[in-house]
């Protein structure tokens, strides 16, 4: 009992300790002092400290001979205390200071990897993962040969299929709501939506896993939508609609979708052949 309580009093004097120790470099004047004691917390992984200290002195600094250093390691700072929006705006501002400095490549690509980290699910706007995308394609831009060039080539890859995903939830939505028509408040139907954002997504994405998936949303809304159109347009919507479900038939003849393709087919036939 008595072994814990000596325990305890000692942490408690050594975080008091710590605690005086820190409030003495935020009140000094001395700007050396302050820069060791941060190079210092960050060897040990006191992250939001040594942000606290070098946010202080980084623009003194600027002109001396640790200016690059101590604005490459406030960002990373930030980065590791996984403050990530601050992080790339400083690895930002130091490749803007030091273009050709010692850690420009490294902060080039850490705009990039800090923006790919406060990225959000796809459902949600992918404004962070354009910006995360334009980042790594400017390191890659700025530095063809760069160390971790295959690994922002791997990022790239990954964003852009959060977009494809982000793509392909939309449009899946405006298929489920079909016939609803309390958000269409311009005309046109879920189903026209659904055709577009998928159809988009395939030019956008041409390579994309998911473009199977896009084409049968584009079959399928095709098909519902012919069956849901006024008698002046039906038949060329389901003309529509068949030339659809064949070329998907082309493009994936050994779709799990095959037969849903060709009994769209039959159906089709059952309009456009009565005005052949």
């Amino acid at each position: 009992m008595k072994k814990s309580l000596l325990a305890a009093l000692c942490a408690v004097l050594l975080l008091s300790g710590c605690a005086s120790e820190f409030n003495r470099v935020l009140k000094t004047d001395n700007y050396d002092y302050k820069y060791e004691y941060a190079k210092e917390c960050f060897a040990r992984g006191k992250y939001n400290r040594c942000v606290l200290v070098l946010q202080d002195i980084v623009t003194v600094m600027k002109g001396s001979e640790y200016g690059q250093e101590c604005l490459y390691m406030l960002a990373m700072s930030c980065y590791c205390g996984k403050d990530y929006e601050t992080a790339a705006q400083y690895f930002k501002k130091y490749y803007q200071s030091y273009p050709k400095g010692t850690y420009a490549e490294m902060a080039s690509f850490y705009v990039g990897q800090s923006l790919y980290m406060s990225t959000p699910e796809p459902r949600l706007d992918q404004t962070p993962t354009m910006s995360a995308i334009s980042a790594f394609q400017d390191y890659l831009d700025m530095f063809p040969e760069a160390q971790l060039k295959d690994v922002a080539h791997d990022r790239l890859y990954e964003l852009q299929d959060k977009l494809v995903e982000k793509e392909l939830h939309s449009a899946r939505l405006y298929y489920d709501l079909g016939s609803y028509f309390g958000n269409c408040t311009n005309g046109g139907s879920n189903y026209e939506a659904c055709i577009i954002t998928a159809q988009n997504a395939i030019k956008d994405f041409p390579f994309s896993a998911k473009r199977e998936q896009f084409a049968v949303l584009v079959m399928k809304s095709k098909f519902e939508l012919a069956e849901r159109s006024v008698e002046e347009r039906r038949l060329d919507r389901f003309r529509d609609a068949e030339d659809e479900c064949y070329g998907f038939l082309n493009e994936y003849p050994d779709s799990e979708y095959k037969k849903t393709a060709e009994r769209y087919i039959e159906h089709c036939k059952k309009f456009t052949k009565e005005e052949n």
